[in-house]
């Protein structure tokens, strides 16, 4: 961390991020308490940030949102809110005393984020070792169940020399809809039946940056030997932190392109099958051919618009990077899903108005 030999508080000293995922009511919270309590032990300061709490709760609302052309973590007010955490992580490693009170413009709830960062800066009352030099322990406690959440906050930790780490908390789903329930304001069950769905877990074998990741069932009580292997896994990190980027800008914009294209194409096709099936059911129903006309009108303006904005999504919005393996046919199958019902509400009312 040469880059940041004067940050009052962080100085030389070693930091590592560790991201807590999983399902609402996982555990994610509970493992953070026990990981906050074991961490002076090995003469570590250490906060827990959970996004609930930073983040306010109407920016949640966008949670579920996706853009037209259906790539997920789209520049929602959500996805605003969580890049704002990261801003602030950074600052806060680059500056604690003065990053320890947030500017007035800054979207996060003040006064969560204080509580969260006032442990590592009183710590040094409470450890044996120098602030300056004990190492610092920062977890992330959100559900995280995109890898693109994820390799941001691997970014993060590129960019600063520190340590990197993911805890994968496993739990079934019935467990956590129980647990959720009992909370003073739980969430809609549909929103964590439908995160199973979209929830990818750490990959090492697809995401190399995903190396130092592990997984620990949650279903039942956390364990002595859960909370070790956790506390071993952050320690490895510590010691081993990932190298900063490399500037390869042109080779990532053309590994974008790519990607743009090969999905843009696999939708494309896609749609014209889901226009061909319309058509169809149009016909079936008896549409009259001035309407007929009408409803492929409709659908080919439709698809056009839609494949222009899936490939601006692409191109310019959505976070692939080139550490990422793209799964080109998720991504599409993603987009054609979006489109599908775009094509059954114009197919719908088509028929509604000829009856």
């Amino acid at each position: 961390m040469a880059a940041h030999e004067g940050a009052a508080g962080v100085g030389r000293s070693a930091a590592c991020l560790c991201v807590l995922c999983g399902l609402p009511a996982a555990g994610k919270s509970s493992l953070a308490l026990r990981v906050l309590r074991a961490a002076p032990q090995r003469g570590w300061r250490a906060c827990a940030l959970p996004y609930d709490d930073l983040i306010p709760g109407h920016a949640f609302h966008t949670r579920g949102a996706q853009g037209a052309g259906g790539i997920p973590n789209n520049h929602t007010e959500w996805r605003l809110h969580r890049q704002a955490v990261l801003r602030c992580i950074g600052q806060f490693l680059e500056n604690p005393q003065l990053s320890a009170q947030l500017p007035a413009d800054c979207p996060l709830n003040k006064a969560a984020w204080e509580r969260c960062v006032e442990a590592p800066l009183r710590c040094d009352a409470v450890h044996r070792s120098p602030a300056g030099q004990a190492p610092l322990v920062l977890l992330l406690d959100d559900n995280f169940y995109y890898p693109s959440m994820r390799y941001e906050v691997y970014q993060l930790a590129r960019k600063y020399s520190l340590g990197f780490c993911q805890v994968y908390l496993q739990c079934d789903v019935e467990s956590c809809i129980s647990r959720n329930q009992t909370r003073s304001e739980p969430i809609p069950t549909d929103v964590i039946v439908e995160m199973v769905n979209r929830l990818e877990s750490p990959n090492p074998q697809k995401y190399s940056w995903e190396t130092n990741s592990i997984s620990i069932n949650t279903t039942g009580d956390l364990s002595t030997c859960d909370i070790q292997r956790v506390m071993e896994l952050i320690s490895c990190s510590l010691s081993n932190p990932p190298s900063p980027a490399v500037d390869n800008t042109e080779q990532r914009e053309a590994d974008r392109l790519k990607c743009a294209t090969s999905v843009v194409h696999q939708t494309d096709q896609a749609c014209r099958r889901h226009i061909s099936e319309a058509m169809k059911t149009a016909r079936e129903n008896h549409v009259a051919p001035e309407q007929m006309r009408s409803l492929a009108a409709q659908l080919s303006a439709s698809k056009a618009t839609f494949l222009h904005s899936l490939r601006r999504q692409l191109l310019h919005e959505a976070p692939f990077a080139q550490e990422e393996d793209i799964d080109v046919d998720r991504v599409a199958k993603r987009a054609v899903d979006v489109f599908y019902h775009e094509k059954k509400e114009i197919l719908l009312r088509v028929i509604g108005e000829n009856q």
